[in-house]
């Protein structure tokens, strides 16, 4: 007879159970947890999308706003099919994800190098706090015009706004990380005789690592936001243009592709940057989780 038992929550083990059993029993309940949630999440999905057919087919709702599930997925097999407003679907995709990953790329960099170099600084910080306050201060979905005035309807205008959509996001949680890093870590590493960029390189950045990833797992969204509003203001190509021509035409189901389309490459951009942290940050333990 087996020394382990399962239960519906948590694995409970008799006495002389075997690690191999242990591990199995563990890795068990593990992919039982997983099994659950998919199914839950599969399961509000379609509660959400019959409810939206219905309501629009009842009345409850009208079809001009995001048309419902059955006309929206007529409009993404059209664009993916016959492309949209004469262009085909992958290259509006793909001018819009170039714009929010260029942003995104050089944001974060920039917030970075200059959260922890104010975080190392505080006389730079005392300088430059009322300045970043004040630039802060403004919603930056209002550069949106001055941009493209600045840079024009292409590719720059919509890169700057995202950069600037990614950087303060960025630049205050490396700020924040440099602050809250662990002031015994860093008094016996000076101990130790470490100078100041092997102290911020070995120390202060691992230490800030988990406030740098929490910000990058948001910013990218908001990259891809800085890049919608660039193209719906003004824009030749791009899923923010698609969403101004279908609202400008009543389009409600364009406007909920292009939604969707928008959702995709986020989670995914979220997916992909859980992989990167997760193999950046290999010695950091696991969290809990209930089983």
């Amino acid at each position: 007879m087996s020394d382990v038992t399962m239960s519906p929550k948590t694995p409970t083990f008799r006495p002389g159970t075997s690690d191999a059993e242990i591990e199995a029993a563990a890795a068990k309940a593990a992919q039982i947890r997983r099994t659950k949630v998919i199914v839950w999440q599969a399961v509000i999905l379609a509660a959400l999308l019959v409810l939206w057919e219905i309501s629009v087919r009842l009345g409850w709702m009208t079809d001009l706003a995001l048309g419902m599930p059955s006309t929206v997925v007529v409009r993404l097999w059209e664009w993916i099919t016959q492309g949209a407003n004469g262009t085909p679907l992958w290259y509006h995709l793909w001018v819009t994800v170039e714009e929010a990953t260029i942003g995104f790329v050089f944001g974060s960099i920039a917030g970075v190098l200059v959260g922890v170099a104010l975080g190392r600084n505080a006389f730079l910080a005392d300088i430059f706090s009322v300045y970043i306050k004040v630039f802060n201060s403004i919603p930056r979905v209002v550069l949106a015009p001055v941009f493209i005035i600045m840079f024009g309807l292409g590719l720059p205008s919509k890169i700057a706004l995202s950069f600037v959509m990614v950087f303060f996001l960025v630049f205050q949680n490396a700020f924040q990380g440099v602050r809250e890093a662990d002031r015994s870590l860093i008094a016996n590493a000076q101990i130790l005789g470490a100078k100041p960029w092997q102290l911020t390189r070995a120390v202060i950045i691992p230490s800030a690592m988990s406030w740098i990833f929490a910000s990058l797992h948001v910013s990218y969204s908001f990259a891809i936001t800085g890049a919608i509003v660039g193209e719906f203001v003004g824009a030749r190509y791009g899923i923010g243009q698609l969403i101004a021509i279908a609202r400008g035409s009543f389009d409600g189901p364009g406007v909920a592709a292009a939604i969707i389309i928008i959702m995709l490459v986020v989670l995914a951009a979220g997916w992909i940057m859980g992989r990167v942290e997760n193999s950046l940050a290999k010695w950091r333990p696991k969290p809990l989780s209930d089983h």
